[in-house]
This record gives C-alpha cells, structure tokens and sequence, in this order.
C-alpha cells in the first residue's frame, strides 16, 4: 500500500474504559485530509473522551487501532502524537499566569519542528498570523489566557492551530461558552485557516453538543455518537435535522434498527 492510499486518521473498533466503565464501545471514523468532519452527540456521549483518547490521557485504557498517515498512533506517548502532528483545542483552556503568549508559542513550535524557524522568522510568521485572524498584535506580551474572555481563549488556541500547522486538529467544543460574536470570529479563524497554504490540507475533527459553530464553519461529514458509539453519519443536513429534533428521535432509530 503507498503512502498517499494511508492518508488520513483511520479509526478503528476504538474502545475505552475509565475507571472500570466502558466509555468508547466500538469507534469506526475516519477524518479524511483537508476535510472538516463534526462530531455531534448528547452530553455524556463519549465525545471529549474521543478526543483524549487519541491524544493519550494516561487514567485510559485504550484499545483498538488508530493510524495516521499509516503511522501507529496508539504506539507513541502523547508528545510524539503531537510532534507526529496532531493538535487538540480544549474544551477549557488553562490560564499559565508569568509565560507570555509568545513564549509559549514559539516553545511550542520549535517542540514540534526544532530549529525550522529563527527567532526573527517566527516572529514574522507569528504576526502573519495574527494578522490573519484577527488578532491584535498585543496579545504577544500577555500571559497565556491568564485574565482572558472565553473568546479570547478560543481565539488563541486558533492561533496556536495556526502556528503549529497540524496534519489533524481535534476541536473539542471550541463553542461551548461562547456569545455570538465570539462564536462568528471562531468560525472566521477556523475558514481562514482553512484557506491557508498551511492550514489547506489539515483534516479538522469538530466536537460538538449543539450545532452552533456549524452555521459558521460547513462541515463535510457529520456523525452522530450516542453511548459510545457512532450511530449515524451523513452530510449538512443531518446537524440542521439534530437542531430540529433534538438527539431522541435518532436514538429511537438507532434502537429500533439495533
């Protein structure tokens, strides 16, 4: 098999346990390269416990397969995962009060791709960047999300997103808190992003419990997870039909089917 036939993050009979409970019970998905695929589901679901698993929380038991670009994800301890080029957006960022923005973004960079950019370099890119997206170049000097709003927060982790350049980025509810406006300049990060050269072939794995974010950014995929398992994948359409009707009336399909 060539290398351009394993693209993508395949996703296989994944399943986990946290603290004795089954959490995951048999994930299939792949994100396909330079697609946006959103994964909606009720509260308590399983989704956030996706997101850590493929990162590599140390409390999970995990098992079945994960393959990057054909590369064993399960096998590498979750700094390798990272420099391997997987990028997750938390749901709550932590606040680091005494590491400046920039600091931390360019420890970050070099972490992943060691020597790639010189100070001056990194800087430009890093203004490039905020330019981008709408960021006001002050941001360089505060410390990490230490005092920020909650849109400056997710705004922020767009930045990193942007910095760092992964191959697959999990968004883990980069909605969740956010007023309208907040919400419209997370969307307008994630398209410009999406419009980069750099960002154009990231695959994106969105998580979320409303459908909210996906008025701002169209996904290509939606799946549906409901008790640890995805239940139903379709287009668009399915997130305006789980804002219609609410998550129940595709649990009572499933069940019936199963």
């Amino acid at each position: 098999m060539n290398r351009m036939s394993q693209q993508g993050l395949h996703i296989h009979d994944l399943r986990c346990r946290i603290a004795g409970n089954d959490i995951l019970k048999g994930i299939d998905l792949t994100v396909d390269s330079g697609r946006v695929h959103a994964l909606m589901g009720p509260n308590g679901s399983g989704k956030s416990t996706l997101a850590f698993s493929l990162t590599g929380h140390p409390q999970y038991e995990v098992t079945g397969s994960v393959e990057m670009d054909g590369e064993d994800l399960l096998a590498l301890p979750p700094d390798k995962r990272a420099r391997a080029g997987l990028f997750l957006s938390f749901q709550y960022p932590a606040a680091i009060p005494g590491v400046k923005v920039a600091n931390f973004l360019h420890a970050a960079r070099q972490a992943e791709r060691p020597g790639d950019l010189p100070p001056a370099k990194f800087r430009a890119l890093l203004l490039e960047k905020m330019e981008q997206l709408g960021i006001d170049p002050s941001f360089m000097g505060r410390y990490l999300n230490d005092g920020f709003s909650g849109g400056e927060k997710k705004r922020l982790e767009m930045l990193q997103l942007a910095v760092l350049a992964p191959k697959y980025a999990i968004l883990d509810e980069t909605d969740s808190g956010l007023d309208i406006d907040a919400l419209k300049a997370v969307g307008g990060s994630i398209g410009a992003l999406r419009a980069s050269d750099e960002g154009r072939n990231t695959g994106f794995l969105i998580i979320t419990h409303y459908p909210r974010i996906l008025q701002y950014v169209t996904p290509d995929v939606v799946h549906v997870m409901i008790d640890g398992r995805i239940v139903k994948t379709g287009g668009h359409d399915l997130a305006h039909r789980i804002e219609r009707e609410g998550y129940d009336k595709i649990r009572e399909e499933t069940a019936a089917v199963v």
